[in-house]
This record gives C-alpha cells, structure tokens and sequence, in this order.
C-alpha cells in the first residue's frame, strides 16, 4: 500500500511539475514573440529616424539674397543751375522807343521848319520829347527786369519742386527695395523655422517610438526570464513536496 501510494504521489508530482513547465514555456513562446516584435519594429523606427536624420532641411542663411542698393542712390544735384546768371539790363526796348521817340521829334521838327517856328520853340519841343523818351525807356526797362526777375523767380521754384521731388521718390524706391528684402528674409526665416519645427517634432515622436519599443523588447525578455525561473522554482517546489509525502506515506 505505502508503495501504490509513493507512486502515485510522484505520479501527481511529475504531472504537476509537467503542466507547470508547459504553461511556463508557452508564455515564454508569447514573451519571446512580443520580444522579438519589439525588436524588428525598435530596429525598423531606428532607420527611419536615421533617414529622417539624412533629409533635414540645411541650415540656412536668410540674408544670403540681400544686396546693396548703392545703385539705386541718385546724385540729383545735376537738376541745379541758378536761374538769375542770366539776367541781364534790357535795352532793346529801350532803343526802340527811343528810335520812335526820334521820328516823332524829327516829324515835328519838319512841321515847325515848315510854319516858320522859332528856332525856342524847337529846343523846347526836343527837350520835352527827349525827357518823354527817358521816361518811357525807364519804364520799360523797369518793366523788362521785372519779368525777368518773375521768370527767374519760377525757375527758382520749379528748381525746388522738382529737387524735392526726385528726392522723394528716391526715398520711397529705397524705402519699398528695403522693405521687399527685409520682406524676403523674414519669409526664409518662417519657412525654415516652420520645417524645422516639424521635421524637430518628427523626430520626437519616431524616437518615442524607439523608446517604446525598447521599453517592450525589455518587458518581454524580463518576462521570460520570470517566468523561467518562476517555473524551475515551482518545479523544485513540486518535488520537494513529493518527497515529503512520499517520505512520509512509507513511514
């Protein structure tokens, strides 16, 4: 009886110990795979990012395109002149009246000469003629340097304008051509700061992935490890207990 019953202890000890071992090694067939998975998929993230890595965008330099608007610097002070160089006395009308004062004084001189003035009133009809000519030249005169002064005066003016405003738009091309090239460098900088960031977040989350994956393989191969050594412990347990009971049933 003690020997039936000795082996059936170790029966149930070896069929226990055997069930142990077959669930022991059908988790570390799983933790294996999952170990394995975690490897391939870690391996394929890691070329990834390193392809990643090879593509990012250069660095680049944002003002590389800014050039010098020196050329768009216009010397204007050719557009000068002084406008009262030419000013001068005018005489031709002058001459002229004086010339028609002449025919008058000559046409009336004939008169008198004809009538048989007296010699007086000739004098006095020449002095009176020549002042009336001295008079009309001296207005026209005035009236000539007047004008010439007006005209010189606009020429001033227009000068002026027209300095004032090719420098204005002088100031407004370097204005626009400088805003159009700060313009183009914020523009490049945007760009590349917008794809940096993506391509940086990119990255991020490949080597999250990474670390997870990681973070998985470790788990999975922990997990065998456990569960081996959870299994040999049972096992020991097992037949540890068996010899006991079977001990005990002989006694």
């Amino acid at each position: 009886m003690g020997i039936v019953t000795t082996g059936a202890i170790i029966g149930a000890a070896a069929i226990g110990a055997a069930a142990t071992v077959g669930t022991a090694a059908a988790k570390n067939a799983s933790d294996k795979k999952r170990e394995k998975r975690a490897r391939t998929n870690k391996n394929r993230l890691i070329d990834e990012m390193d392809e990643l890595e090879k593509n990012r965008q250069d660095v680049i330099n944002p003002y590389e395109d800014v050039v010098s608007l020196d050329s768009m610097i216009v010397d204007n002070s050719g557009m000068l002149s002084n406008p009262f160089e030419n000013i001068g006395v005018a005489t031709q009308a002058a001459e002229f009246q004086a010339e028609e004062a002449d025919i008058a004084l000559a046409s009336t001189l004939d008169l008198l000469a004809s009538t048989g003035a007296s010699a007086g009133g000739a004098t006095a009809l020449a002095q009176a003629a020549l002042q009336s000519k001295r008079g009309i030249a001296a207005s026209l005169e005035s009236q000539e340097a007047k004008n010439q002064q007006l005209i010189a005066q606009g020429e001033q003016y227009l000068q002026s304008q027209q300095m004032s405003e090719a420098q204005r738009v002088q100031t407004a091309q370097m204005t626009e051509a400088q805003r159009l090239q700060q313009a183009d460098v914020l523009g490049k900088e945007f760009v590349y700061g917008e794809t940096e960031r993506r391509q940086t977040e990119e990255l991020n989350r490949k080597q999250a992935q990474i670390t997870g994956e990681k973070q998985a393989e470790y788990a999975a191969a922990q997990s065998r490890s456990n569960t081996t050594a959870a299994a040999i412990g049972a096992v020991g347990n097992i037949a540890s207990s068996a010899v006991t009971a079977a001990a005990s049933a002989k006694g």
